[in-house]
């Protein structure tokens, strides 16, 4: 339904084709920017994640060889 109703004032101007195409390049950065985003996000999550499990590992490593040699 809110398809069919008008948005705008009986009286106001169309958007001229510039604008138009300022707001479709507005609206593709920014699209692009939160798929950058989203990327380095889920990057640095298996970045954290490695090294947690790479300090599990020499925690339990350090611990083997300290009751090891003493």
């Amino acid at each position: 339904m809110t398809m069919l109703m008008h948005t705008r004032d009986p009286f106001e101007r169309a958007p001229s084709l510039m604008e138009r195409r300022d707001t479709i390049r507005e609206g593709a950065a920014e699209a692009h920017l939160a798929m950058i985003k989203r990327f380095c996000m889920c990057a640095l999550t298996v970045l954290a994640a490695g090294g947690a499990i790479a300090a599990i590992i020499a925690l339990k490593a350090a611990i083997y060889y300290w009751r090891f040699f003493f």
